[in-house]
């Protein structure tokens, strides 16, 4: 049923009928890269499985028993990996996962060192956008006299950005000792972190 499914997308999107519509070709496009990450995960799932079936009988002779066995410990935990992987890309999509975010960043308890904290996220927030390709539009900041920041609001545009950052919503904390402290003392700092989805059309 995947593959046929697969196929059905791939003949839809060389239809010139189809590709003049560039709405539905978007959607198609989309439709067509999800369903093919499942199929070729599924795919090679099934492969494991027939190698481990093929090396538990090559481990019936002894020359070739600890060779197989070691073969099969390394197609055992992929196939783990697989399993996994398939099992996230079954579940339910919100349809806000697709879209863009806005990252709000606020400084908590803690003062300056709560500022800086808010620094620190902004910047891990930037790298791990930049790991995944997508781009970082600062929209607002309110610097601190720390060289933090009392808020920072950002734009994070790309592929599914939403789904991937949703879950950073809420109170972010740090216990550390600042730069600035003399005693040693280990300081707790907190940051509010609000994720929401871009709003692009006029329905929603």
């Amino acid at each position: 049923g995947s593959e046929m499914c697969i196929r059905d997308r791939s003949t839809k999107l060389s239809d010139p009928n189809i590709t003049s519509d560039i709405n539905q070709l978007t959607k198609l496009n989309k439709e067509y890269s999800e369903i093919k990450d499942v199929v070729e995960n599924w795919i090679r799932y099934q492969e494991l499985e027939q190698s481990i079936d093929d090396l538990d009988s090559l481990a019936n002779d002894e020359e070739m028993k600890a060779l197989a066995l070691e073969e099969k410990s390394q197609h055992e935990k992929e196939l783990q990996e697989i399993e996994g992987e398939i099992m996230i890309q079954l579940l339910p999509k919100d349809k806000d996962d697709e879209r863009n975010s806005f990252v709000e960043l606020r400084a908590g308890a803690g003062g300056d060192e709560a500022a800086i904290f808010v620094g620190d996220l902004y910047r891990m927030y930037g790298r791990f956008a930049e790991r995944n390709k997508w781009k970082v539009e600062k929209i607002k900041e309110i610097p601190s006299g720390t060289g933090g920041f009392k808020e920072i609001v950002i734009k994070v545009i790309g592929t599914d950005t939403y789904g991937n950052l949703k879950f950073e919503s809420g109170v972010h904390r740090v216990q550390r000792v600042p730069e600035t402290e003399s005693q040693g003392r280990v300081h707790t700092s907190t940051c509010t972190v609000a994720v929401l989805p871009e709003v692009g059309e006029v329905q929603d």
